[in-house]
């Protein structure tokens, strides 16, 4: 496995901010996977590939981008001579990252909650303001509304400690921003 190029594809295409979302994942699935056994292989190159299909360069209007980085990994995938086990493997936790019923490995939940935890907290709610610039109330009822669903896909129980401690300061920080910015007192 080429691990250099799969992290300078993923720099190159998704800069700054998706090489860091990815290694803010992998730290969090380490966090929540401490305990369990799962592929490390399949997860890491999942966690790279899984916003490939978000990324300019690979983007398809009118594409979820999901199905989209499915599409781009499977291509990448093959390309570089990946069994094809390991491929649908990864394939799977990539279509899936945003939660699904479908869910049949523990690498595809690990991924899911991984995510959703990534869109928690201090970080989540700064990147909800900084990547969709809006008007800033709708910006706070957005960031409220994108953990309200990002709760709902966790499902291991370390998960949702790690949750419940993000929900707390961002719920916080969003307090304060709204009582500095708006006089709510």
């Amino acid at each position: 496995m080429d691990k250099d190029k799969i992290i300078q594809l993923t720099e190159e295409y998704g800069g700054e901010y998706g090489l860091n979302h990815t290694r803010r994942l992998l730290n969090i699935i380490s966090l929540i996977g401490e305990r369990m056994n799962y592929n490390k292989e399949v997860l890491w190159v999942s966690a790279y590939l899984h916003d490939w299909g978000g990324y300019p360069k690979w983007a398809q209007s009118g594409i979820d981008h999901a199905i989209r980085s499915k599409q781009v990994a499977e291509d990448f995938l093959n390309s570089e001579g990946y069994e094809k086990s390991f491929i649908n493997h990864v394939l799977e936790c990539i279509e899936y990252h945003h939660g699904s019923n479908e869910v049949r490995s523990v690498e595809s939940q690990l991924l899911i909650d991984a995510d959703a935890i990534d869109f928690l907290g201090t970080v989540g709610i700064l990147r909800e303001f900084s990547t969709k610039p809006r008007e800033l109330r709708k910006a706070v009822e957005s960031a409220k509304s994108r953990m309200e669903k990002n709760k709902k896909v966790i499902k291991f129980e370390q998960s949702k400690k790690i949750v419940e401690q993000r929900i707390k300061r961002a719920e916080r920080l969003l307090f304060e921003f709204e009582e500095e910015s708006f006089g709510i007192f």
